[in-house]
């Protein structure tokens, strides 16, 4: 696990500037790889290149150092993240007579693709970044893993391409500062998050999961490939019986827990409670032969707390448990340095906790199992309800009433406080409901402002009527009805663009390496196309996972319910970090500013503040937003 940077200039450049270049963009990544760090130069004409890493040693502690070259020094890679079939990979390539100088995951990269070129790249079960710099024909390869778990930007001009783990690298090396993107801040008020391929700059863009840059040097031109056809929402089903499916389901689980086990360092899990990190934990519990260390978080205000749940997990698995209490004050602390780290606007809130357990979790492991990817993979959002409750709720009132109901509600689901319970979640449902069926699911994603109330508070020039085009036309899906259809959507979305996001860049921060076991392509394929009944049935969320393993919890434990783990920051909004709030809505820098409209922008804020309405997502929202852009914008 680490960080990688990369830099081309079209011209000859000395070899002093770039190794200063690509030293400058591996120290801004520091975190990401406190261990060591390793960098490749070369001048020539037409073109300099550079490459560089910082790495966080967890496999092959003694020869895995990189750049690591091919034997004759023609080909040179740069990798961020694990493979875990690389042990399998390996043996195939020895079979061939081909030998290795190291026992690092990193080389058999290199073998595979020496021996079976860019193709090899669908081999690899992982999560990823690397590049591949191949003399013989001065071409670069770019590829980024599956689901998007490890990051890559990349920028082109007509002078440099740079590519870089973290836009900070990136960013911090360009001559002139990128302007604002506008269908990257439309798509951040509305998801709170900026999903690949786009970032919050003009010129910048995020590698999709699943593809490849194959950038000509000589040619000084590039194009993106797929790294293999993903199956889409037509998925042809298994004709499998349900007590098969679980089984395989069961296996599936175990096998996967197992290969991302593989570690030559301390290794622990992240223990919620929840579904998914309790099965997880169960499974490594049950493969190694010590008891394993458990570690959770819990909040000082009771209804986000549920650090119960943990307890009762780690004592039926015999686990070192390690349980942190954190308060208000412990979080708002580390606030500037945990949301200026994401380098863009960025607002799950739920970032902050997960920055904290692996702060604490550090001090403990250098790995962590987590949870992440089950709800996609097995269907277990309650926003996968929403189909049904569209064709329920159009079915049963007239679309001329639907207006009336929601303004005869409005009152009565009105909140003042930060409380995400039944009224909260009707309002949300009442907002989404399409008629037509066509947009109902992309407005449900819309965790800050939504369609019908970002003109309200963003400039006619910000906003983008067709701004989820892209994951349309990538997913093959422009009427989402589903359960499968959903999950893909959030498979090119949420998935990539918000969980993975929040959880490289707080345990990276923290030089904690995580890993996901339901993030594997082997589990996503089966589940994809299983009868969507086995993931859902009826009102029963997760359903073939939780049946797989409920033998083994205490009786109804995997079916009780769980709020997640966000934090109180609509209260915070209020308290500790109001007066840092309140210096965002400054009326002539909103006018100075340009993106707002002024007097709607300070109405939410204040009506908030006071306790008038409960504005928690839009204000956080855009307090994120604003925080990036005084700090990090304006610095540049």
């Amino acid at each position: 696990m680490c960080g990688i940077n990369g830099y081309i200039k079209f011209e000859k450049e000395s070899e002093n500037t770039l190794k200063t270049n690509i030293n400058t963009m591996n120290n801004l990544i520091y975190h990401r790889g406190p261990d060591e760090d390793g960098i490749f130069c070369e001048s020539n004409t037409p073109y300099s290149i550079a490459m560089g890493m910082r790495r966080l040693s967890i496999i092959d502690l003694s020869s895995g150092k990189q750049p690591i070259y091919s034997d004759d020094k023609k080909i040179i890679i740069v990798f961020n993240g694990e493979i875990y079939n690389y042990r399998e990979l390996k043996s195939k390539l020895q079979k061939l007579g081909v030998k290795f100088n190291t026992t690092s995951d990193t080389e058999v990269i290199l073998k595979l693709y020496e021996k079976f070129g860019v193709e090899s790249f669908k081999e690899l079960d992982g999560m990823y970044g690397f590049s591949i710099y191949d003399k013989n024909i001065n071409k670069l390869f770019i590829a980024r893993d599956y689901f998007g778990e490890k990051p890559l930007y990349y920028y082109k001009n007509n002078d440099k391409f740079v590519w870089a783990s973290e836009l900070k690298s990136l960013v911090n090396i360009l001559d002139t500062k990128p302007a604002i993107n506008k269908t990257g801040i439309n798509l951040y008020f509305r998801l709170t998050y900026i999903p690949a391929p786009y970032t919050i700059y003009d010129g910048i863009h995020k590698l999709k999961p699943n593809h490849f840059i194959e950038f000509n040097l000589n040619k000084k031109t590039f194009s993106i490939n797929p790294i293999e056809e993903e199956a889409k929402s037509n998925t042809n089903k298994l004709d499998i019986s349900f007590n098969e499916a679980k089984k395989v389901t069961k296996e599936l689980m175990y096998e996967s827990v197992k290969s991302r086990s593989v570690s030559d360092v301390p290794i622990g899990t992240f223990l919620s409670g929840g579904v998914d990190s309790s099965i997880v934990s169960l499974c490594l519990s049950q493969h190694t032969s010590t008891p394993i260390d458990t570690f959770s978080i819990g909040f000082e205000k009771k209804s986000y707390d549920e650090s119960d749940k943990s307890r009762v997990v780690a004592k039926l698995i015999n686990s070192k448990h390690h349980e942190f209490i954190i308060s208000e004050k412990d979080l708002t602390e580390d606030v500037n340095k945990i949301l200026l780290n994401f380098d863009e606007p960025f607002s799950d809130s739920s970032s902050l906790p997960t920055y904290l357990v692996s702060n604490r979790t550090k001090k403990h492991v250098k790995v962590a199992l987590t949870g992440d990817g089950g709800d996609e993979v097995f269907g277990g959002y309650n926003k996968y309800y929403i189909g049904k409750l569209n064709t329920k709720y159009t079915n049963l009132v007239p679309k001329g009433l639907h207006g009336i109901v929601k303004k005869v509600t409005s009152p009565l689901l009105k909140t003042s406080s930060d409380n995400r319970g039944k009224r909260f979640k009707m309002k949300r449902l009442l907002n989404s409901i399409d008629y037509n069926g066509s947009e109902f699911y992309w407005d449900i994603l819309s965790l800050g402002y939504q369609k019908n109330t970002l003109s309200n508070y963003l400039l006619p020039k910000y906003i983008n009527d067709n701004l989820f085009s892209v994951y349309k036309k990538d997913t093959n899906i422009s009427h989402p009805k589903s359960l499968t259809d959903f999950r893909f959507i959030d498979k090119a979305t949420s998935l990539e663009g918000d969980m993975l996001v929040k959880v490289d860049r707080t345990s990276m921060l923290n030089s904690l390496e995580c890993r996901a076991p339901f993030l594997n392509k082997k589990i996503w394929n089966f589940t994809s196309q299983l009868p969507e009944e086995y993931l859902m049935k009826g009102w029963d969320k997760k359903f073939i996972l939780k049946d797989a393993f409920k033998d083994q919890f205490p009786k109804d434990f995997l079916d009780k319910g769980k709020s997640g783990f966000g934090a109180p920051v609509g209260d915070w909004l209020k308290s500790s970090l109001k007066i840092e709030l309140e210096s965002y809505i400054n009326e002539k820098e909103l006018i100075d500013q340009n993106i707002f409209h002024v007097d709607n922008i300070i109405s939410l804020v204040r009506n908030h503040i006071s306790s008038k309405e409960d504005n928690t997502f839009k204000v956080w929202t855009f307090y994120c937003f604003q925080k990036w852009y005084y700090n990090t914008y304006n610095n540049l």
